[in-house]
Order: C-alpha cells, then structure tokens, then sequence
C-alpha cells in the first residue's frame, strides 16, 4: 500500500511537471497573453487541465483496460494536430482574430440606437445594464448602471461566467487535443510500472489533477506581466502579444515538420514512438 501511495504521489507531481512541456506553454502563453485578470488566466489553466485530463483519462483507460494499440499513422496524426493547432492559435493572435473572436462570441449584446438594457456577466454574477449608443446620451452616465444585479442562469456559473461561452471552450479544447496527442504516452509509462489495471486507470486520474494544478500554476505565473503592462504600458502588452503569437506560429511549424517529414507521417515508413 505504501509503493502504490508513493506512485500515486510521484503520478501527481508527474502531471504538475507534464504542463510545462514546450507544446502545453507555448499554447498557454498564446491564450493568456490578451487575458487581463489574474483569476481569469488561472480558470483558463484549469480549463485546459480540465480537458487534457478527460482524454488522458478516456483513451488510456482504454489502451490499459483494453490492450488497445494505436497504429503509429494514427499516433503521428495525433500530435501533427497539436501542431495545427499551435500554428492556428500563433495566426489568430498576430492578425487580431482572437481579439475579434473574444468579442464576437462572449457575452455581449447585439447593436442597438439609442439607450438600452442588456444584460452582460460581471464577476460571477449578471448584471442588467443601461447602456447608450446615441452621441447625445452617450456622455451621460446612468445612476443604474450596475444597479441591478441579478442570479446568473444555470448555464452561466464560474468559471463561464468569468470566462464566457468562447473564452470557456478555447482552453477545454485545446486541453482535449493535447491529450489525445500525449495519451499513448502516458498509458503506455503506467503500463510499465503499475500492473493493477485499477490503479493503473487511478493513477491517471491522480496524473491529471497535477496537470490541473501545474497548468493552473503556470496560467497564473504567465498572467502576472500582461496584467501588470495591460492598462499602464499598452505597447508592452502588444508586444508580449505579438512575441506569444510569434513563438507559436514558429514553434507549430517546426513540430509540424518533424513530425510530417523526419517521423515519417507524410511518408510511407512512418516512425512513431510515443513521448
């Protein structure tokens, strides 16, 4: 019992260490850099380790349960995706389409003339909100601004309603397909050390609350000097932005031509050793 505790420890700090692999900060650091909150940027670290860990749990209890083997095409094509998504995230925030991208699909409220009410999230509750669009009203502020402040509805409790619908949804994704990319791996290390499949499948579980928490960790470290260049050095914050976009774009393409061109994945022969 006390070998099985000490790996399940080790499989904890394991999956602390597991987020900081090159691929998980370079994709993180390319999301926080236009968040402006230090609680915010540490729900999106949660998010991703949220996501990673549903599919580290899903396919290696699988591979484990079920002897599944995942040809090698498939593997490459797995962590190819990875790439994709590095060189994805890299051009949407060097042209401005995340920027674009986090307005159009959080919270907000359609184009209206003149003084309206909508309601938008604020913290982790709803507000309603008078707002103005006309430049006659425009300068003058509501005394009811925040005034009513209203239960959020079931659907948009923290972290979403800290984060928004898309805000929400970027990080979980991005976890999920890192996790499928990093599955095989971390199945087949567990296979090697532990031969009870049940704590085998446990100590995924136990792996990817570190990840949660590593991840969590580092979103927060990463938050510190966009949140402190957001509103005093707006250049600085733009250029933090743009070296995030920058690293992933390069970083996306180098992986993807290791893995397309020396792994073999575009080729006849593919080599794929899980890592």
């Amino acid at each position: 019992m006390t070998s099985a505790l000490l790996i399940l420890v080790i499989g904890f700090f394991l999956g602390m260490r597991h987020a900081t692999d090159p691929d998980h900060v370079v994709a993180v650091s390319t999301i926080v850099s236009r968040e402006r909150s230090i609680p915010r940027a540490g729900w999106v670290g949660i998010l991703w380790g949220v996501g990673h860990t549903l599919t580290i749990l899903v396919v290696g209890a699988a591979i484990i349960l079920f002897g599944i083997v995942i040809p090698p095409r498939l593997g490459l094509t797995l962590e190819f995706s990875v790439a994709l998504m590095l060189i994805l995230l890299g051009l949407l925030n060097l042209t401005g389409a995340m920027h674009w991208l986090s307005h159009r699909f959080s919270p907000t409220h359609p184009e209206h003339q003149g003084s309206h009410t909508h309601l938008h999230s604020h913290g982790e509750y709803a507000h309603i909100h008078t707002h103005a669009h006309s430049p006659l009203t425009a300068t003058s502020a509501s005394p009811e601004h925040h005034a009513k402040e209203v239960e959020p509805p079931h659907w948009l409790r923290a972290p979403f309603a800290r984060l928004g619908i898309f805000h929400s949804l970027r990080p979980l994704l991005i976890g999920i397909v890192h996790g499928l990319a990093g599955s095989a791996a971390v199945a087949l290390l567990v296979l090697g050390t532990i031969r009870e499949p049940r704590w085998a499948v446990f100590y995924l579980l136990v792996f990817g609350f570190g990840t949660i928490a590593g991840m969590m960790l580092m979103t927060l470290a990463f938050a510190v000097p966009f949140t402190l260049a957001g509103g005093r050095l707006a250049w600085l914050n733009q250029g933090l932005v743009t070296a995030t976009g920058v690293v992933s774009l390069v970083f996306g393409l180098f992986v993807a031509y290791r893995i397309g061109f020396v792994d073999g994945l575009f080729t006849t022969h593919p080599s794929w050793t899980p890592h």
